[in-house]
């Protein structure tokens, strides 16, 4: 038993009573079928070849037979098919359910690094796709294969008690076809896994260009990135090929051994048939118990190609679920009581990769309590890193960062976000209402702190607009909404929270005068109070910044207020200069 398969029961064992009972309620259901040829047997030998009974007699006790039978079939088989099949559905899907809920929580925990790192579309395929696949080890891993074996044990019991020769001829074929099975799916399981993935990096690539389809029309890029799906696409057609090619061999020899079968049964029976030695009954009894022998073991022959796919998607479920955590708290982390906003970088260094390019180098600054500081600099000197830091979405590779003398890595990180509020230079809002999306702020906020918060950012009025106020959808990343607008919003649902710690990274830098007069007249009400750090783009907007630090490739090289760095006449000046043309 691999690996996959072990984690994967952890899973299961919550319902093994449930599938134990559904697997024993399958055994009546394939059973009694079964009762067919024995019964064709006794009406050809008992009933139509009698010679002791009238045709009176004879015609009675056929329908006595048949209508023992046809009662069980009418009304016993019908319950048993109804929870059979709602049992099996039901276990199936509720541990399905339990793998999402157990791998979108491993997902919430995970670094922003992974999914910097990770296509967003390969993420959504091992949660969806891949889970759902692993459906077919519960349904016939647990369930099926042990109702086909039943069937075959029953089955085979059966034809030992009518004659234990031809039942030994009937199951010749066996042990040719255990061999023919573990050859060819051993290779298939592989071959499966690499067609996993490359459906996954067509939903990946799928996701992509969904996502950025303006940018594929505003460039006229469609008949470019239809090559490329092409090409994507015919990776996903080439292991599917092979896959196909591999399944088909695997069939053709396994079916070819089950079909050899009938005939070495017809062959052997109708001899002894033929001189005397067998009733015709149990020669077609035979022969119809060799169509209830032989299609569960086709039956495991599908089971075992869709297995197969299961235990590959199983494979990558896990390996998603074994991504590290980079972030975590220690055994012993403290709760970070209400905080006072004091910020100190402590000589950090970080880097994104172990051995890789330091970002930061000995950064070494304070925040005080209260203070509104901004981070200015050319792109890509560390601004977004350093306050991608003070939430601590990634840990310092060096140093220490502290919040009220506390190091970040000793302190519950749920406590410190709880405290800190952010507002981005995108902003990501969710498929959802208005209301919703402010609400993220403070779930359990009333309607009357919601309105609030949306009039503090200058949102109300143009939300009073919308079709349906703020039961409005938004629409997937807030697509319906202007760039003013949804940026609003996100500033709606910081006030909600009301932090003592807020992060702007260049939070106006995209949008219109109109929209940024709006916008920085809400972030400086928000900002009143606070400890404020401000990642800035246009230093027009932050001279009023109690202080101001120029980051240049990772380190400090200047900060004072607006007045000392001009007088200065340094970096911030040159930057402020080229800004005034």
């Amino acid at each position: 038993m691999g690996p996959s398969i072990k984690r994967y029961l952890k899973f299961v064992k919550p319902y093994n009573w449930q599938i134990i009972l559904t697997v024993l309620i399958g055994i009546v259901k394939f059973a009694i079928p079964l009762f067919l040829p024995f019964l064709i047997k006794i009406v050809i030998d008992d009933v139509i070849g009698s010679t002791t009974m009238t045709p009176d007699e004879k015609t009675m006790q056929l329908f006595y037979w048949l209508g023992g039978t046809a009662l069980v079939f009418f009304i016993v088989r019908p319950p048993v098919e109804y929870y059979r099949q709602y049992l099996a559905q039901l276990v199936s899907n509720k541990i399905l359910y339990d793998i999402r809920q157990s791998l979108y929580g491993h997902l919430q925990k995970l670094s922003l690094r992974f999914y910097t790192e990770t296509r967003a579309g390969e993420v959504i395929s091992r949660v969806i796709n891949d889970v759902e696949q692993t459906k077919n080890f519960v349904m016939i891993g647990l369930m099926n294969v042990w109702l086909d074996l039943a069937t075959i044990l029953i089955a085979i019991s059966i034809m030992l008690t009518l004659d234990v020769p031809l039942t030994l001829v009937t199951l010749f074929a066996f042990p040719f076809y255990a061999y023919s099975v573990k050859h060819f799916f051993g290779k298939l399981r592989i071959l499966t896994r690499e067609r996993s993935q490359a459906l996954a990096n067509v939903q990946s690539y799928l996701h992509e260009r969904v996502a950025g389809v303006s940018v594929i029309k505003s460039f006229s890029l469609e008949d470019k990135e239809q090559k490329r799906f092409d090409e994507t696409n015919g990776e996903f057609l080439d292991k599917a090929i092979e896959h196909t090619r591999w399944n088909a061999k695997a069939f053709a020899v396994v079916n070819t051994i089950t079909d050899v079968a009938p005939l070495l049964v017809i062959t052997y029976a109708g001899y002894h048939v033929i001189h005397g030695n067998l009733s015709v009954g149990t020669m077609v009894a035979f022969i119809a118990y060799i169509d209830r022998l032989y299609n569960p073991l086709r039956r495991l022959v599908n089971a075992s190609t869709s297995l197969t796919q299961s235990f590959a998607s199983m494979d990558r479920v896990f390996e998603l679920m074994e991504e590290p955590y980079e972030v975590t708290d220690k055994n012993d982390a403290q709760a970070l009581p209400r905080i006072q906003g004091e910020i100190q970088f402590d000589h950090v260094n970080f880097a994104y990769e172990k051995e890789g390019f330091p970002i930061l180098k000995d950064m070494n600054f304070t925040v005080n309590p209260g203070e509104t500081v901004a981070l200015v600099g050319m792109s890509g000197g560390g601004k977004s890193t350093i306050v991608s830091l003070i939430p601590r979405f990634y840990d310092v590779t060096g140093g220490a960062i502290k919040i009220d003398g506390h190091d970040l890595r000793g302190i519950q990180t749920k406590t410190l976000r709880d405290q800190i509020g952010m507002v981005l230079q995108d902003s990501i809002l969710f498929s959802d209402s208005v209301r919703s999306n402010i609400l993220m702020g403070k779930p359990d906020a009333t309607d009357e702190e919601v309105i609030a918060a949306a009039q503090a950012a200058n949102a109300h009025d143009f939300i009073m607009e919308l079709p349906e106020g703020y039961d409005t959808t938004v629409g997937e990343r807030g697509v319906k909404l202007s760039g003013g607008q949804k940026q609003r919003l996100s500033i709606a649902r910081v006030f909600l929270k009301n932090p003592p710690m807020l992060i702007l990274d260049e939070a106006t830098s995209a949008l219109d005068l109109e929209s940024e007069a709006l916008i920085q007249d809400s972030l400086n009400r928000l900002a009143h109070d606070r400890t404020t750090v401000i990642v800035a783009h246009r230093l027009s907007t932050i001279t009023h910044a109690d202080k101001i630090l120029v980051i240049d490739h990772g380190e400090l090289k200047e900060q004072g207020t607006h007045a000392e760095l001009m007088q200065k006449q340094g970096t911030y000046y040159d930057l402020f200069q080229v800004q005034s043309i």
